[in-house]
């Protein structure tokens, strides 16, 4: 069979019939896999007839030698379900994707070597990408519409306009594509105006644009710069997404709607982005940096018209609207009935729930087992962590002068520190050091005050040997603009008065797999006491559900830190908002007791509780 789409200057052909591509994203690695289909559905109700996913590299190759396909990886089973389904299917293999994903999608591992320029013709890089693609893209390739799938659509890269001009490297992506058996049709996709297209298209792949308003001026730029093809916007930002320390992102449907209308009456095809934002599950949500890190929420609703628990929007009903005029379709009603679909999805009741055990970490093993020195603090990569925390310990020398009639300490001051720091000075957490959500201020060398605690420290004045531990957190890495590539944990060093200090207890702490870990740690260690002195602490509760349902866990009442349901690691949280509950999946949940656990790292909550649905702003206290 030859490839499903042929490009036309009056538009697609599908297998020869005049052909819209009205697709809608929904990325597999964002949704719990057992609820795929569920969303898949919901797409083909708005009347999408294509559904479109980047592949996030990182999520298949979590360390070097090591690939999976499975689970929340499992892309072939992803598209398999939307031919089911009776979708189209576009994939964007990358291998970068940007998609506020951690590291654009990219392996934190190949950060290790500090030669390797991601991007371009690097040798090194390439020879990564390659090896990855070998892997990918059979499974793409295998499903294709020319051999039966559903994949009609693959893209070249990512809004590489946005980042550079090499050529040479498109090219070598775009062969390495065909080589390994794709034979659809090749796409690329960046922003709406010249400066971009130039930088990011390549001969052999039709150029698509991406945008969120102001349609009629695209297609005007569209018509000039992309003459005689037919017109695509690969990404219809319907919605945006959120920052922590921000607001909350929102649209109207009826806003986006008219964009949508002005596309398809034009007979421009497009791809809502997201039709189904999803969730950044554990710690995998990326970053920006504009003048500073703005780190990316849990939450990946992105207002989209389907929302994170898959509750049909106002924005839904308003795009259904503008499709059912260039698609037949039924009453929403009948089909949601025929594909067994509730508009909104069932979800636990709100409740509060009691918090059983708070217990200090300090005083666990992890936190005070000797590990192995290294000479000068590494960064993340350097010892093969890709997201969580690192504990870094050694003995320092503090000294006490007297200044103004009051007794002062040296600081520490953390240079390029990637991105926040916890400091424990003899077991007494003194403060919290770096990134702070969205704020605009600078943080090099971030500092941790010791003065404020002199009369805990040193009472008598003079000087003795204390204990640091400093915890370092990433925030998640840059995944767009010129820090794309970002190493994380403290990369210039520790400073003291005047000089470095060096030899370091070093203790990686990838979060997302300490669930079952960090339960125990729970469980045997006795219960804290409820000031300060206690964090980080361990934070035990519970739930019971008669059967799975989707639920909301409120944590408004509570600081920073990461939590976990039945041990999967839900995600990130912090008051500074603007989201303030975790969407917990149907999947998550399961019939009888439900164990919820939070790492604090700032706060002892006040409350838990479960909500029924998202709520947003900042935290309680």
């Amino acid at each position: 069979m030859s490839a499903a789409l042929t490009p036309t200057p009056d538009g697609f052909l599908r297998h020869g019939e005049p052909h819209l591509v009205i697709s809608g994203a929904i990325h597999y690695f964002r949704v719990h896999p057992e609820q795929w289909r569920d969303r898949l559905r919901r797409l083909v109700a708005m009347g999408c007839n294509t559904v479109e996913t980047y592949v996030a590299w990182n999520i298949h190759q979590p360390a070097p030698g090591q690939t999976t396909f499975e689970g929340f990886s499992d892309l072939g089973r992803f598209l398999d379900l939307a031919a089911e389904e009776g979708l189209d299917a576009i994939v964007r293999p990358g291998p970068y994707i940007c998609a506020e994903w951690e590291n654009g999608g990219f392996p934190g591992w190949l950060l290790a070597d500090r030669n390797l320029r991601l991007r371009h013709r690097d040798p090194a890089y390439l020879a990564h990408v390659d090896a990855w693609f070998d892997e990918l893209i059979p499974v793409i390739a295998a499903r294709q519409a020319a051999r039966g799938g559903n994949v009609v659509m693959v893209q070249v890269e990512n809004e590489y306009g946005s980042f550079g001009d090499d050529t040479a490297y498109l090219a070598h992506l775009r062969d390495g594509l065909i080589a390994r058996g794709i034979e659809e049709l090749l796409v690329t996709s960046d922003g709406p105006a010249r400066m971009w297209l130039t930088g990011g298209t390549v001969e052999g792949a039709l150029a698509t644009v991406n945008f969120g308003s102001r349609t009629l001026e695209v297609l005007a730029m569209a018509e000039e710069e992309l003459p005689a093809q037919p017109q695509m916007c690969m990404e219809f930002w319907n919605g945006w997404f959120d920052h922590w320390g921000e607001a909350h992102h929102e649209r109207t449907g009826l806003d986006a709607a008219a964009e949508l209308s002005d596309m398809l009456s034009r007979r421009m095809s497009v791809n809502l982005y997201m039709a189904h934002g999803g969730t950044n599950f554990g710690l995998l949500a990326g970053a920006n940096h504009d003048g500073a890190l703005q780190p990316t929420t849990t939450s990946y609703d992105y207002d989209a018209p389907i929302a994170e628990n898959g509750a049909l929007t106002e924005k839904f009903r308003a795009f259904r609207d503008v499709i059912a005029a260039h698609r037949e379709l039924p009453p929403l009603d009948d089909q949601l009935r025929h594909l067994g679909l509730a508009a909104e999805p069932a979800t636990l009741p709100s409740a509060e729930l009691a918090i059983e055990k708070v217990s200090s970490l300090r005083g666990a093993e992890r936190f005070t087992r000797p590990t192995e020195i290294h000479p000068v603090p590494p960064a993340f990569e350097d010892v093969g962590l890709e997201r969580g925390m690192m504990r870094l310990s050694r003995e320092i020398e503090i000294a006490a002068a007297e200044r103004d009639g009051r007794l002062e300490i040296s600081p520490l001051q953390l240079y390029d520190l990637h991105d926040r720091a916890y400091a424990f000075v003899d077991g007494i957490p003194v403060g919290a050091t770096g990134v702070v959500g969205n704020e605009q201020r600078p943080t090099d060398p971030a500092t941790i005050e010791l003065t404020p605690f002199a009369d805990r420290l040193l009472p008598d004045g003079g000087r003795r040997t204390v204990r640091v531990d400093l915890l370092v957190e990433s925030l998640g890495r840059v995944n767009f603009g010129p820090r794309l590539g970002e190493r994380k944990g403290i990369l210039g060093g520790v400073w003291q008065t005047i000089r470095f200090l060096n030899d370091w207890q070093v203790d990686p702490w990838p979060l997302e797999e300490m669930g079952e870990e960090l339960a125990a740690l729970l469980e045997g260690a006795p219960a804290a006491g409820g000031d300060e002195d206690a964090l980080p602490v361990l934070v035990g509760a519970s739930f019971a559900a008669d059967a799975p349902a989707d639920t909301f866990l409120d944590v408004s009442a509570a600081g920073h830190g990461v939590a976990y349901v039945n041990g999967f690691c839900v995600g990130r949280y912090w008051d500074i908002g603007p989201q303030q509950t975790l969407y917990v999946p149907a999947p998550l949940v399961r019939e009888g007791r439900n164990e919820v656990l939070l790492l604090d790292l700032e706060k002892i909550p006040a409350r838990l509780a479960l909500a029924e649905e998202h709520r947003f702003g900042r935290g309680a206290g």
